[in-house]
């Protein structure tokens, strides 16, 4: 029996919890893991035969866990993309100085960024613009002065640490840039890897390039429909692109690293662009449980908990293995969220609000399944008073700090500091913001319509042990198939996060005011 005595918001809430026997050491958590992770499930790409079988799996397990279908007709909510695949042998990428033309190689300099929904054909000048970024709350911007009509927008990943983590992140995300670039008048947006805050080694984010891409169908959720062409390239041969500027990529990463403006100017060659893709129909599954309140005036209010189904699928062979798993990305969290449901289910602990369980397809392809299930919610937008997103986080050891991404920016974080104190956890902001993780998993479409939202894992404090284990984990198995359940995980930790996890989202359903945006948030203005 773990007793717990809670303040938020000056109310004073006792919980008191009785973790079931089965499931305090960690080990259903892991069962459901191996469920979701194990070959047979291929990677559980979106719109494959695996990822229905993992939705169908995780909607038995609700049913199993007493959760009520949350979607018309099941828990199954069906959503439909448009998929793409670049045809590399029929494609090709050229820069041209002085009238000749320097073939690129696919992979090794450069590769095209299926997000952006490729012309067969596309030829034009390219415009250095810094970090292709405006931030009008900042007055800061990138496209300024530029002539870029009719050329590509040559740009360096990341953003200036002059301007706060969520904001930049919000900025620098496709449905922001797209804005500006359209106005500039930008056809195309070539993105310059930082090898000094990127997650992966290129050698390994190159392959992704096999990948098929994906868009929803609905076109009013589709981005950068002005553009014609986006690729990323290599940092090690990005003075192929620079060369006659007078600039290096070296000397602008070092501008990065010393909090320097970048500066802006035209290239000396232009790019000349031949794509052919295959595209096809594809349909995927948001699964979606209800956990219905208790309380008459709260039950039609609903508290959110998220995770990512999909993984990548399978892939290019690293040391002989094609399966990319996806058992931390994001196994983990869906594995949290059904024991938390089963947790309790078992202890038949009742809240005030409702619980909404969501499963979202397709956020290694751009966040589309949350997208889309927040744009087409199966429950009245205006009652989700919150998301507690849990993606992917690591529990590689002892849990004794949780980092929120989001957290200066709701009255959330009181109640995360109050639920974490008694259990001895330190709760830190976004220790990374260069990472962008703020925009990088599904609460952010939660957060665009409005309502508080966070994402939280187990954290570390810069220089510690913990977090060169962090590290080492992105460089070795991120996206990559020894992300696997072969890998070593701290079950003690794992169960100590989905225990706080359980407390927040009992903590956030039962207070009698709903999440608020802080009076100083910059997404305040979504409510």
């Amino acid at each position: 029996m773990r007793r717990l005595v809670v303040g938020v918001a000056a109310t004073c809430v006792t919980l008191t919890v009785a973790l079931a026997a089965s499931s305090a050491d960690g080990k259903r958590w892991w069962s459901f893991v191996a469920m979701l992770a194990n070959d047979d499930m291929q990677g559980r790409d979106t719109g494959s035969a695996a990822h229905r079988k993992a939705a169908d799996l995780v909607a038995a397990e609700f049913q199993r866990a007493g959760v009520a279908p949350g979607a018309p007709g099941g828990y199954i909510q069906p959503v439909k993309f448009i998929g793409t695949k670049i045809v590399e042998p029929q494609s090709g990428l050229e820069l041209i100085r002085n009238g000749k033309a320097e073939k690129l190689t696919f992979g090794e300099d450069a590769y095209i960024n299926l997000r952006v929904d490729p012309a067969e054909s596309v030829e034009a000048p390219l415009v250095f613009a810094g970090y292709g970024l405006a931030v009008p709350e900042m007055n800061f911007n990138d496209f300024a002065g530029l002539d870029l009509k009719g050329k590509i927008a040559v740009v360096l990943a990341g953003g200036p640490s002059t301007i706060p983590g969520p904001l930049r992140a919000h900025y620098s995300y496709r449905t922001e840039r797209q804005l500006f670039l359209e106005r500039a008048g930008a056809i195309g947006l070539v993105t310059i890897d930082n090898p000094r805050t990127a997650d992966m080694p290129w050698a390994r984010a190159s392959l992704e390039r096999f990948e098929e891409a994906m868009s929803l169908a609905d076109q009013d959720l589709v981005d950068y429909k002005s553009l014609k062409l986006g690729l990323w390239v290599n940092p090690a041969h990005a003075d192929k692109w620079l060369a006659g500027s007078g600039h290096t990529v070296n000397e602008l990463l070092d501008l990065v690293s010393a909090g320097k403006p970048l500066p802006h100017f035209p290239l000396v060659p232009s790019l000349r662009a031949h794509v052919k893709v295959d595209r096809r129909d594809i349909e995927s599954q948001n699964v979606v449980g209800i956990r219905p309140g208790t309380d008459a005036a709260l039950k039609d209010e609903y508290v959110v908990l998220s995770s990512h189904l999909d993984h990548v699928g399978i892939g290019e062979p690293i040391d002989g293995d094609r399966i990319y798993n996806g058992a931390m990305d994001d196994a983990s969290g869906v594995a949290a969220m059904l024991e938390i449901a089963h947790e309790l289910s078992e202890e038949k602990v009742p809240t005030k609000r409702s619980l909404l369980f969501v499963a979202v397809t397709a956020e290694e392809k751009g966040l589309l399944g949350s997208r889309y299930f927040a744009a087409h919610p199966t429950v009245d937008a205006k009652h989700m008073v919150a998301d507690l997103n849990m993606d992917m986080f690591l529990p590689l050891y002892p849990f004794k700090v949780m980092t929120v991404y989001g957290l200066q920016e709701s009255n959330l974080a009181g109640t995360i500091r109050a639920v974490a104190k008694p259990l001895n956890i330190e709760v830190q902001d976004d220790p990374a913001p260069a990472r962008n993780i703020f925009v990088r998993s599904d609460q952010y479409n939660f957060i665009r319509r409005g309502i508080p939202s966070v994402m939280t894992s187990i954290g570390n404090k810069k220089g510690s042990k913990e977090e060169a284990i962090e590290r080492a984990w992105l460089e070795k198995r991120y996206h990559a198939p020894s992300d696997d359940l072969q890998q070593p995980v701290d079950l003690e930790a794992a169960d100590a996060y989905v225990h706080l996890m359980r407390q927040l989202a009992q903590v956030v359903a039962d207070q009698a005011a709903r999440p608020q945006w802080n009076a100083n948030s910059f997404f305040r203005r979504y409510q």
